[in-house]
């Protein structure tokens, strides 16, 4: 599949800012066998005193501005053409969690696509007990199979709920509310599997969104979204899946990065030099382009 990305954030501030630093997150990255950036841009107004552009430690494309001259808002802009092509998934020869573990203790790498960086509590999804009972229920032959259907619970059992939480929102209480959104649906899924011993983290991007028939579609009504990567042995690798769906990630899925959980891969972070708050909206288009045959 092919897409033309369109990203907007915008942030409005109580008060003029007199200066600030930041760390954007929103560029897509080329991955090897799953996506290609054909061409992308992100700009900034007003325009930043300061630029670099970077790679974290998991790969993502980092950029980082600063501001001097005060300001009341930030817009962020961010254009992409990306094709995506997702290998089918095979036949499932996952390990179950017990060969699982075996297979984990015997990687040695530190590397960012380790796995061992993926099993200990994190910010956003710390091991929570009940989460833990919870995820049990889905243990099974395979680690392909676990996560599949821990994925299908989380679907049925939760409420997709944009007010019920905000970014802050841990995974224990999200839990607790049995409602949320994407990140929060993510965080469950991944803070399940890390109890059974599962390595699991965030995955940020965007979701092609389909209208009801015969509606058109409308400008700006996407948003961004989140998934969950799972390790599923040495043979399998890296797996993801969409809880909020109930499916794999498919070519419907574009990856901007991933890491432990949100707060590795927020779209931005950083610091104002003002006082009170701000209010920030998003609009995002993922559109499917269409090549017309010579």
């Amino acid at each position: 599949m092919l897409y033309d990305i369109r990203l907007n954030l915008r942030y409005d501030y109580d008060a003029a800012a007199g200066g600030g630093r930041h760390q954007v997150r929103v560029l897509p990255p080329t991955i090897s066998g799953v996506q290609r950036v054909i061409a992308a841009s992100l700009s900034f107004a007003p325009a930043q005193s300061e630029r670099s552009d970077f790679s974290d430690f998991f790969g993502n494309n980092v950029t980082s501005i600063a501001f001097r001259d005060v300001h009341d808002a930030l817009d962020i802009r961010m254009s992409a053409r990306v094709a995506v092509s997702r290998p089918e998934p095979g036949l499932d020869v996952s390990p179950d969690i017990r060969r699982l573990r075996e297979e984990l203790d015997a990687v040695r790498s530190l590397s960012p696509d380790t796995p061992h960086h993926f099993l200990a509590a994190s910010d956003h999804a710390g091991i929570d007990a009940d989460i833990t009972g919870y995820a049990r229920s889905s243990a099974g032959n395979s680690a392909v199979s676990t996560a599949m259907d821990l994925c299908s619970r989380i679907y049925r059992d939760f409420t997709y709920d944009g007010e019920a939480t905000t970014v802050q929102t841990r995974a224990s209480d999200a839990f607790d509310l049995k409602r949320g959104v994407c990140q929060d649906f993510s965080h469950i899924m991944i803070a399940g599997l890390r109890g059974l011993g599962i390595p699991a983290g965030y995955v940020s991007g965007f979701l092609r969104t389909i209208p009801p028939r015969g509606k058109p579609r409308l400008e700006g009504a996407d948003a961004m979204h989140a998934w969950v990567k799972v390790w599923c042995g040495r043979d399998t690798g890296w797996q993801e899946f969409d809880p909020t769906n109930g499916i794999r990630a498919s070519n419907d899925h574009i990856t901007v990065g991933h890491g432990r959980d949100y707060s590795d891969v927020a779209p931005i972070v950083g610091i104002l030099k003002t006082t009170g708050g701000q209010v920030g909206e998003q609009a995002v288009d993922v559109i499917p382009v269409v090549l017309e045959k010579a």
